[in-house]
């Protein structure tokens, strides 16, 4: 006979799993720079350089000093020299004096002894030689100093920091073209029920094609690992407990979809208990889609038991598998979520005491966001595709009404 769930909270269930795994860490590899998009850095990086290495123009125009350009207008403008051009991408060794000017270009070198650059909009040809000035620039204008973006040992990396593309441009800059970074975790799904048969095949009545496979893999994915899809198995104890002691050996994750929900053919918790100490760490979160989820640890290694519906699964998966990934790779923020705000247009009712979690579509209404409920049953795929995000109804409310203000998790 199947035991009653003893629900925990998903707060409860999340900080359960995590503080479980807080001394196990995947390795580390190196990396090309340009290929560590997403990764989470295992070493702090600090410069070794300043940036920019030269003083350079911000804009078209023409390298001059401060003093030369004030009380210019349109009425009384300074004239300035021009003595030359400073040529983009080389040294330069053109100085000017007083009363003269140099063509500059954005991102190019000053010339010698200028101390701001006027914007090319602002002067007026009067000849080969000689420019008009209708506006003063202040000393610096136009300018960034040499060392102004990065000066020697900033540290331009954290240990922990998930690499983004500002990163890795500023990193290359630098020099910077291979980087330590967390390996990628490795999970292993293992689909179960006699109901289930693989997405290439027809499915007679009764059956139905495996997609939790394919849906979690693609958030591992996302979330950074490496899924290691193990197959689908039939609803046999033995069958189950070596599919997952063979995946043991290679996965730092065993996720089991389906197989959770409490009816004589709970098989999971029996194989998570098999596969070594201290096993299950929880069976049942007061969630909806996701009450049966199973939880557990051994030899080391997180299991997760989804439920078999597929919204159930996937909510469940977003909750506490994502942020398992990204804490074996050590990173700092393992629990952050892309969020926007948005108002809420019908009423969402809930029962107190469970956290229910709702798939929204998002659109635009006249410059607000607005956030419509998607409302279907847990085993309905197409209402997480014709949604945005998700929103959490909270375990103290009777629901969440019209016109709130929410935060939806995006996918």
């Amino acid at each position: 006979m199947s035991e009653l769930l003893k629900l925990i909270t998903p707060k409860d269930a999340t900080d359960l799993i995590l503080d479980s795994i807080t001394e196990i860490k995947v390795g580390t590899e190196k990396v090309k720079t340009p290929e560590s998009l997403g990764r989470v850095a295992r070493k702090s990086y600090r410069s070794e350089s300043i940036l920019p290495s030269f003083d350079k123009s911000s804009v078209d125009g023409f390298s001059v000093r401060a003093q030369d350009t004030f009380g210019a207008s349109d009425s009384l403008p300074q004239y300035l020299k021009v003595v030359g051009e400073v040529a983009m991408g080389q040294e330069t060794e053109l100085i000017i004096s007083e009363g003269q000017a140099a063509t500059s270009y954005t991102g190019g070198m000053l010339a010698g002894d200028a101390d701001s650059v006027v914007m090319i909009e602002y002067t007026n040809r009067i000849d080969a030689n000689t420019i008009e000035v209708t506006k003063p620039v202040a000393k610096g204008e136009n300018v960034v100093f040499a060392g102004e973006d990065v000066k020697p040992l900033d540290e331009i990396l954290s240990s922990g920091h998930t690499i983004r593309p500002q990163d890795i441009g500023a990193l290359s800059a630098l020099g910077i073209n291979e980087l330590h970074v967390s390996q990628k975790p490795k999970v292993a799904i293992i689909s179960t029920g006699d109901e289930l048969v693989s997405a290439e095949s027809d499915p007679k009545l009764g059956q139905i094609r495996d997609l939790n496979t394919y849906t979690i893999s693609a958030l591992v994915a996302q979330a950074g690992g490496i899924a290691c899809p193990i197959g689908i198995f039939k609803d046999e104890y033995e069958l189950q407990l070596s599919a997952a002691t063979n995946a043991m050996q290679d996965c730092d994750i065993i996720v089991f979809s389906a197989g959770s929900s409490v009816s004589n053919r709970d098989l999971t918790v029996k194989v998570f208990k098999a596969l070594g100490k201290p096993g299950i760490l929880a069976h049942g979160i007061a969630i909806k889609p996701g009450k049966p989820t199973i939880l557990g640890l051994a030899q080391n290694k997180p299991l997760i038991g989804l439920p078999g519906n597929p919204v159930s699964a996937l909510v469940v998966a977003d909750l506490l598998l994502k942020p398992v990934i990204r804490a074996l790779m050590d990173d700092i923020n393992p629990l952050f979520r892309n969020q926007v705000s948005a108002f809420l247009t019908a009423d969402i009712p809930s029962r107190s005491g469970r956290e229910d979690y709702v798939p929204v579509k998002l659109e635009d209404n006249a410059g607000v966001r607005d956030a419509t409920p998607v409302f279907g049953k847990s085993n309905l795929i197409f209402t997480l595709v014709k949604s945005d995000g998700i929103i959490r109804v909270p375990a103290d409310s009777a629901g969440l009404y019209k016109g709130q203000t929410v935060t939806v998790r995006m996918y």
